[in-house]
């Protein structure tokens, strides 16, 4: 039940994350943006990790395996999700995120020798469905996009694959009693070092500081997204199955709708729905037949 709780909790914390990062409007830069939200979260879990105590109970196989974590989940990952946002928004950015589910069968079946059963398969289906409405809800909204969709789609794909990969790396460390807080401070410090690092190419710098309203969203994103739902996400892996975990904190597609719809005043069209209920029914299907 506390991991149920906690994959839920983790869900809500995303879908806020995507709302106040889509609210800076594209006028910061992704490495930017980046590297104010890791170096944000960094401080505060530090602080956090301090006080509970985490760092001495955390071995030298737990730091690399959350080190390879952090390569792809959050490295990579987090890049390409925030441009994603940027590009795509936070409604279509949120279901094509629900493709880290059939990316994480993919990689067991190619490196782990698993089989997949004709549930996963279907699931695996229904998301691609699911994905294919959002789209199409995309394209008839009545909104012009000022980028193309299909760079969005790419970086969502991308944003997935590295989130599954992250998330396979991370169980074994979370399973053998790693605290979540510390967990990802070491995640968070090694992904600000990185995007800190990459100030020294001039495609990763900008000459615009952030207003104080956009560094309020950073910091709120950084917050819910890293602080909140990350830790959240740790500790449900450690509770509970993988499966169940990736399921319930798959639910921010649908969770996100009436958030935007809030915030923009504008129901989200009926398509939109049925492509963010269709991809977490897939999330489920895949995770039940896991």
């Amino acid at each position: 039940m506390i991991a149920v709780l906690l994959s839920l909790g983790a869900a809500v914390t995303f879908a806020l994350s995507a709302m106040f990062i889509s609210a800076t409007g594209g006028r910061l830069g992704v490495f930017q943006l980046a590297r104010w939200q890791m170096g944000l979260a960094f401080a505060m879990l530090l602080i956090i990790s301090v006080i509970t105590g985490g760092w001495a109970a955390m071995t030298f196989g737990q730091f690399v395996l959350l080190s390879g974590s952090a390569v792809v989940g959050i490295m990579l990952a987090t890049s390409t999700y925030l441009a994603t946002i940027q590009v795509a928004g936070p409604r279509i950015s949120s279901v094509l995120f629900s493709l880290a589910s059939p990316f994480a069968v993919g990689l067991g079946w190619l490196f782990l020798d698993e089989h997949l059963t004709v549930g996963q398969m279907a699931g695996i289906a229904l998301i691609l469905v699911g994905i294919l409405f959002a789209v199409l809800a995309e394209k008839t909204d009545g909104q012009a996009m000022t980028r193309p969709l299909w760079l969005g789609i790419a970086l969502g794909g991308i944003t997935a694959l590295g989130q599954a990969t992250g998330s396979l790396l991370a169980r074994p460390a979370m399973a053998s009693g790693a605290e979540p807080f510390t967990a990802m401070a070491i995640r968070s410090g090694l992904g600000f070092l990185f995007f800190l690092a990459l100030m020294a190419l001039p495609l990763a710098r900008t000459n615009q500081n952030p207003t104080p309203r956009d560094l309020r969203h950073v910091a709120l994103s950084a917050v819910f997204g890293m602080v909140l739902g990350m830790s959240l996400l740790m500790a449900a892996l450690a509770l509970g199955d993988v499966g169940i975990v990736s399921t319930l904190s798959s639910t921010t597609p649908i969770l996100i709708l009436p958030m935007v719809w809030a915030v923009t005043r504008r129901a989200p069209p009926p398509l939109a729905w049925v492509g963010a209920i269709l991809a977490v029914a897939g999330t489920g299907l895949i995770s039940a037949f896991s």
